[in-house]
């Protein structure tokens, strides 16, 4: 893994992105279950977020865990580009049309579903739309890796039968490995309101 995170952090140098680039380096990582293990945790109610490198400011990259059927709702991206590579089983994407300001009451309109197979990527942002990602076996877990530049902590979640949205906190379940604790929840909480304060 800390070749990838070597790889993924080359190309972040300057204030853009380059999506061909990104692709091409994800698409040519094969999956190793000894490179990403520690960083794979479950929850049994949930699907979780797991930190594995902040890339110096520039970039989350993010391995999430998915029990047989867990999903996401239907959310957007914060203006980040959201890059994902299936390391174990598959996921199903269903993408929605970005609904417009002020339109509540009606329901999102779906635009596309793909299925996401092990070593596959697929690339996400506001302008193509909204999404939901789901993990569609009912026996079997799912495991991937997502990179999302510029990093982000919060983002909108939508209501599919309303378009109405909230915004909703961005949390992990472990980082670098390691489990978050209470302590470090809080410990975060005063960080957040220093820099606000």
């Amino acid at each position: 893994m800390n070749s990838l995170i070597t790889e993924i952090g080359s190309i972040f140098h300057g204030d853009r992105v380059n999506i061909e680039d990104m692709e091409k380096i994800l698409h040519s990582y094969k999956s190793n279950p000894h490179h990403w293990r520690q960083y794979a945790m479950f929850d049994e109610r949930n699907y979780t977020r797991n930190l594995v490198d902040t890339g110096n400011g520039k970039y989350n990259m993010i391995i999430l865990c998915w029990g047989p059927g867990m999903c996401t709702n239907i959310h957007d991206h914060s203006g980040s580009h959201c890059f994902v590579k299936v390391l174990e089983g598959q996921l199903k994407e269903t993408r929605f049309a970005f609904p417009s300001e002020g339109v509540e009451g009606k329901p999102l309109c779906p635009i596309g579903e793909s299925v996401v197979s092990l070593n596959d990527v697929s690339y996400m942002s506001d302008q193509l739309g909204l999404h939901r990602m789901e993990n569609p076996s009912h026996s079997e877990n799912a495991v991937s890796l997502h990179v999302y530049s510029p990093a982000y902590d919060e983002c909108n979640l939508f209501d599919q039968r309303t378009s109405q949205r909230h915004k909703s906190k961005v949390t992990f379940w472990s980082r670098y490995g390691r489990m978050i604790s209470d302590t470090d929840v809080l410990f975060d909480r005063i960080q957040t309101s220093s820099r606000q304060g």
